[in-house]
């Protein structure tokens, strides 16, 4: 007997999967399966939908991946040739970020987006931790808020500490499948824990040491707010590298950049220093913003470092 089911946490050789008819089931991959021109370094990814079979022990064994709506992959921390499903099939993907303890860098923030983009994904940004913003530090959310509105991204100032906003959240995750990613300590699990406190997720303080959060989720996980609503909460996210993603595609996962391909003089234009490229021009008139251009070209530079 078969029995359909959807994956909700991965510890790295068994998962959790929950099926309607015989609720959640210890399983496993079947060994054939692994060796089926599987690139990235986990086959099976939290959010996959999957056909499994169960043993004499009770324990399920995963026969079949079903084909995904989408996935958002990075570099594999481990093996810097292959790649690492974060998850797959979600409605949207969300990053919380902090300005402050920890910082989470512009770069970061640009890199995430692109990466969501590529993919299809609907993107949103949280910044955390508006309790803890000098009036430096609240010019400068105003300003990036204003840069990312106004290239469609919807974001959000918000203080989960003091749960500021939080309804707002809640409405962004109703009846959806949302990935929920950000650098260790910027506060994912204290956002979660304080829209449902019967999560009761670890949490933990940020480190003094380089104001650096510490890892308090170990695995992926995707976890039931309520009916029809489902988060994937996943270990923080360091570095995010761009995979198979070409020098000369990078500008088409920018909004503002993607507006205006096929107007540079040259058509294979980089937009680094061609002459007539319509972006250096609207970078110039301010259209476009120096901290996105920047991300650009640092994008340009390790996709050329790769080769």
């Amino acid at each position: 007997m078969t029995v359909d089911g959807l994956v909700l946490k991965s510890t790295g050789s068994w998962y959790d999967v929950k099926s309607d008819s015989k609720g959640l089931i210890k399983c496993r991959l079947r060994g054939k399966l692994k060796l089926i021109g599987i690139e990235t370094t986990n086959p099976i990814a939290v959010g996959d939908h999957v056909r499994f079979t169960i043993d004499e022990h009770g324990d399920g064994i995963i026969s079949e991946i079903f084909p995904r709506t989408n996935y958002l992959i990075r570099k594999s921390t481990k093996k810097s040739s292959q790649a690492h499903i974060i998850a797959a099939n979600i409605d949207q993907a969300i990053l919380v970020a902090s300005l402050i303890y920890p910082r989470t860098s512009v770069g970061f923030i640009d890199r995430y987006l692109v990466s969501a983009d590529s993919f299809r994904i609907p993107a949103k940004i949280i910044f955390n931790k508006s309790d803890l913003l000098n009036d430096s530090l609240l010019e400068l959310h105003d300003y990036l808020a204003k840069v990312y509105r106004d290239i469609g991204y919807e974001n959000l100032l918000i203080s989960a500490e003091k749960d500021k906003d939080l309804n707002i959240v809640k409405s962004w995750l109703t009846g959806k499948k949302s990935l929920i990613s950000g650098h260790s300590g910027v506060g994912k699990s204290t956002i979660l824990n304080r829209i449902n406190p019967d999560l009761q997720l670890p949490t933990d303080k940020v480190s003094d040491f380089a104001n650096k959060g510490k890892h308090t989720t170990t695995f992926a996980q995707m976890i039931e707010l309520e009916k029809n609503t489902y988060v994937i909460d996943t270990p923080g996210i360091k570095e995010l590298g761009l995979i198979d993603m070409e020098s000369w595609e990078i500008s088409h996962y920018f909004p503002e950049m993607r507006d205006k391909l096929g107007e540079c003089k040259f058509k294979n234009c980089l937009h680094i220093n061609e002459p007539g490229c319509v972006v250096l021009e609207a970078l110039e008139r301010e259209e476009i913003a120096e901290t996105r251009y920047d991300s650009y070209v640092s994008m340009i530079i390790d996709d050329d470092n790769r080769r």
